[in-house]
Formats: C-alpha cells, sequence, structure tokens
C-alpha cells in the first residue's frame, strides 16, 4: 500500500497536463483518492490514482483497468459517473466527478440510526444505483455506506466499483479469493463461492439495517471471524431492537439478508418494489417522510409525494385528508380494542412475538415430531425445520385415516393476527389456518377456520380474518401434503404470526 509520504508526494502533481492533485481523500489497498483541480475546465473532480506497487502487477493493473471501462459505461443520478481514464509516468487514474457532502458510513456515525423512511429511501437510491450496474452484468462486490456518497441534496450515489466483476467473463480475482468488506459480505462471497447480483442484494440489506440500528449486525474478533457469522448466524431481530421498524420493511430486510441466495430477491428490481412499498406504508403510518427530503420524497411514488410535502392543500383535497385522518383514528380505536369484538384482546402490531409451538395430531396415535416442534419457530428460515411423519399412502391424508396434522402456535396472549407467513421447502401442499382460546381444543372440531391455502409455496403469506376476536393459538392445519411416492410429508421452517 502507497505509505502516507508517497501520497504526500502526489499533492500537486499535474497528471496529463490536466488534472493537479490538490489533497488526499482516501486511501485503499489498490489506489489512493485525490480531490484534483480539472485544469482544462476549471472545476473539481476526484482522481484514483493506483499504487505504483500495485500497478506494477499486471492482474491487478488489469482490474484497475476494468473498473475504468465498465464503470465507464453506467449513467445514472444515483452512480458517482467516470468522466476520464489515463496513466502518467507510471501512475495509472480513473477521474470521476467530484459528491460533496459525506459518505453514508460518516452519515451513520454522525447520527446513529437514522430515521426509518429515510433510511428505506436511501436502500431504494442505492438499488436503483446498482440496478443500472446489474444491467450491464456487472456485479459490485463491494457494497457498504463506505462507498455511498450523500451530494448536498440529499441523493445516494453508489461509488467505487473497484472489485466488481462482469458476469460473462471469467473475471481476474483468483479462485476462492474473498473480496469485499466482511461486515457487509455475503455468505457465498464469505465462502470465495461464485457471486451474481443476489450477492449486492444480501450487502444492500446489511446496509439498511446499519442505517437502522446504527451499527453492523455482527462484531468479532477477526475480520473471519465476522464473516463466519455472515455465513452461521441469523441477524439479530430489527424490530426487536427498534419497534417502530414496520412489518414491511422488516419483511424486506429478512428477505434480502437470507442466507441461501435462491431464497433472497433473485434481482435488485423485486427488492426495490418492496421498499417503494415499505415506504410507502412509512410515510402512511407517520403522516409524512422524515430525513433528507429531496431524497425521500422523490423515492415515494408521486401520489404519496404530494401529501407528504404538504403544499396547496384546499378545498376537496382538505376534506379528502379529513377523512383519512378520521378514518386512521377510527382504525387505531378498534385495534385497541376499545370498539366491540375482541373482549380486551391484544396485539404488538407488526410481528407478534410467538412464545411456544406444540404438534398436533388428535387423529393418531404417536404425534408428529414433537421433539422438533422449536425448529419452526427458532427464526431462522432456511437451515432447520420441524417435519410431519412420512406417509406412503398419498398426499391425500385421508388414505391414512386423517383429516390433517398440524402445528400449532402459542402466542401466550390473546392477539388479533391478520397473516401467518410460513416458510417450506416443500411446496404443494394444502392447509387451513385454525385458531383457538386455552385450553387448545383436542380434537379438531373446537377449532375456528380463519384462513386456508392450497399449493403452498416455499414461502407464504396466508391472510387470517379473525372477526375482530383474538386468539391465542394458530393452527396450521395440514389436509394435504407435498412429497413423492413413498415420502409424503411436510416441512415447516419457519412460521410466524403477523399483525
Amino acid at each position: 500500500m502507497e505509505t502516507g509520504s508517497a501520497s504526500a508526494q502526489m499533492i500537486g502533481t499535474l497528471l496529463s497536463s490536466r488534472y493537479r492533485l490538490e489533497s488526499k481523500l482516501g486511501s485503499g489497498g489498490m489506489s489512493t483518492v485525490y480531490l484534483a483541480r480539472d485544469e482544462t475546465l476549471d472545476r473539481p473532480v476526484a482522481v484514483k490514482v493506483m499504487h505504483r506497487e500495485i500497478s506494477e502487477q499486471p492482474d491487478q493493473l488489469q482490474r484497475f483497468r476494468a473498473e475504468a471501462r465498465a464503470v465507464a459505461k453506467l449513467s445514472h443520478a444515483n452512480v458517482v459517473g467516470v468522466i476520464d481514464a489515463g496513466e502518467d509516468g507510471g501512475h495509472p487514474y480513473i477521474v470521476f466527478e467530484c459528491v460533496e457532502g459525506e459518505t453514508l458510513k460518516q452519515r451513520i456515525r454522525r447520527l446513529g440510526r437514522l430515521d426509518v423512511s429515510e433510511a428505506v429511501a436511501y436502500a431504494i437510491e442505492i438499488g436503483q444505483g446498482l440496478s443500472v450496474a446489474h444491467a450491464s452484468r456487472m456485479v459490485h462486490r463491494d457494497v457498504k455506506p463506505q462507498n455511498v456518497m450523500i451530494d448536498p441534496e440529499g441523493r445516494a450515489k453508489v461509488t467505487d466499483f473497484g472489485i466488481a466483476r462482469q458476469l460473462e467473463t471469467a473475471g481476474v480475482t483468483a479462485t476462492g479469493r474473498v473480496l469485499g468488506t466482511t461486515d457487509y459480505v455475503s455468505p457465498e462471497q464469505a465462502m470465495g463461492q461464485q457471486v451474481d447480483p443476489r450477492s449486492d442484494i444480501y450487502s444492500l440489506g446489511i446496509v439498511l439495517y446499519e442505517m437502522l440500528l446504527g451499527d453492523v449486525p455482527f462484531h468479532a474478533d477477526s475480520l473471519v471471524g465476522v464473516a463466519m457469522k455472515h455465513v452461521n448466524e441469523d441477524l439479530p431481530d430489527v424490530q426487536r431492537r427498534r419497534p417502530e421498524v414496520s412489518a414491511a420493511v422488516a419483511a424486506v430486510l429478512e428477505r434480502a439478508t437470507t442466507k441461501d441466495p435462491g431464497a433472497r430477491y433473485q434481482s435488485i428490481g423485486e427488492m426495490i418494489d418492496d421498499l417503494e412499498a415499505a415506504l410507502e406504508v412509512e410515510a402512511a403510518r407517520a403522516g409524512s417522510v422524515t430525513g433528507e427530503a429531496t431524497s425521500v420524497l422523490e423515492a415515494v411514488p408521486p401520489a404519496k409525494r404530494r401529501l407528504a410535502r404538504g403544499a396547496g392543500f384546499r378545498g376537496p383535497l382538505v376534506i379528502l385528508l379529513f377523512a383519512v385522518a378520521v378514518a386512521l383514528v377510527v382504525v387505531a380505536v378498534i385495534v385497541s380494542g376499545d370498539v366491540g369484538g375482541g373482549g380486551g384482546a391484544e396485539t404488538d402490531g407488526g410481528r407478534i412475538e410467538v412464545r411456544a409451538a406444540t404438534d398436533f395430531d388428535p387423529e393418531g396415535t404417536s404425534g408428529e415430531h414433537g421433539d422438533e416442534v422449536g425448529l419452526a419457530i427458532d427464526g431462522n428460515p432456511t437451515g432447520s425445520a420441524w417435519t410431519t411423519e412420512t406417509y406412503n399412502t398419498g398426499p391425500d391424508l385421508a388414505l391414512s385415516d386423517k383429516s390433517g396434522v398440524g402445528l400449532y402456535l402459542d402466542s401466550g396472549k390473546q392477539v388479533r393476527a391478520d397473516e401467518i407467513e410460513i416458510r417450506s421447502p416443500d411446496p404443494g401442499w394444502d392447509a387451513e389456518i385454525r385458531a383457538a382460546n386455552e385450553p387448545p381444543p383436542e380434537d379438531i372440531s373446537g377449532w375456528a377456520v380463519v384462513g386456508e391455502a392450497e399449493d403452498i409455496d416455499t414461502r407464504q403469506t396466508i391472510a387470517i380474518d379473525t372477526r375482530g376476536r383474538g386468539y391465542r393459538y394458530y393452527l396450521i392445519w395440514i389436509t394435504k401434503l407435498a412429497g413423492d411416492v413413498g415420502d409424503y410429508r411436510v416441512e415447516i421452517s419457519d412460521a410466524r404470526l403477523l399483525g
């Protein structure tokens, strides 16, 4: 790496008779970035100069030049643009637009955790920048807040594609070499495996986590220790650490940071869509969005944006807003249990805590793997699962003289659940959602049907209609199994209630 004295000696250097280096902005393993003056156009620019000792390594020089060519193809408001590239006196360099402001990392350090709507808006803008790279079949591979600039208007701009790689080429990275920053590294990248855009999606999820909580999720005594936590440990529950985060935001974060790339968002566009929907939820809950106004409001869809800006309300629109406000008050009163129906039922909003799970086999004798029930609520959606018994009579449980088998969740108190989210590696099964209060009925007829779904997918959200009542127990009553001949069963790797 270039020493401090070496970088100091570069100050004042005029590259290619045009770019005069004025001060050092930062340095990394491959290069140093300087604030410079474009003397031809009389404007500030940022110049990344490759370290001399690195430039003597052909593979590193190839990667540096590849960055210039790749990023030069990207043109987007959320990407720091390349202006020029060249080599002078053994110094390969890339010239970028100069973005005044601060990095996202500096902003988090200065403010701590960001406003929820602001964090979501920044995630959208970072995602939009990455989408341009992904469309060019380029994976950034080092998505982190240090590589995101926040300009004076509050707009996020992705920079430093120094270890990006084109997907259609074998690249110049040695097999098994881990590139990236371990605080944000995807599990597959930490293991030295092949990466694709889903790795950037994971890293963006970690950046969103840090924006929401003001800190990265994992700490260890070494970089390898942190990387292995990304491989083996679940992220701490964001809603438990910050209850005001909506279930919509938490769901995006969870899906983006799933260990298995196949269970993540398969494209950055899918993640952006869900982030935009989550931002609408935040705007509706708060009545407006806060944070860096330009950035946040640009991320809110136009209809929501007009409400949030708060300008020019008159006539019918005032009446409409008043009606909406009244409706929100009515909803709040109903949810709080002050208006009929619930008999004192309680809900926490968002994700509802599940305290226990129990297998349910009222028409059998040996139960359904009662020793595994905790695996369905352990918060690990891919690495462990509760499994029914294996049946060889076919997917229809009636052939085994049963109307069904199942698993019920105990919330510890009466709650009005709106949905149940189920993860299962075995798609194609059917289930009813039933509910009851204590003591849990021993016969299926004692459970009220509150929802149902057929051909359940690997990740399925099932609507629940309790008709205003609160229930303590919610039963996943499986009526048709998945699987193949001789191996009909259902696995549930994660089940959670949402209010």
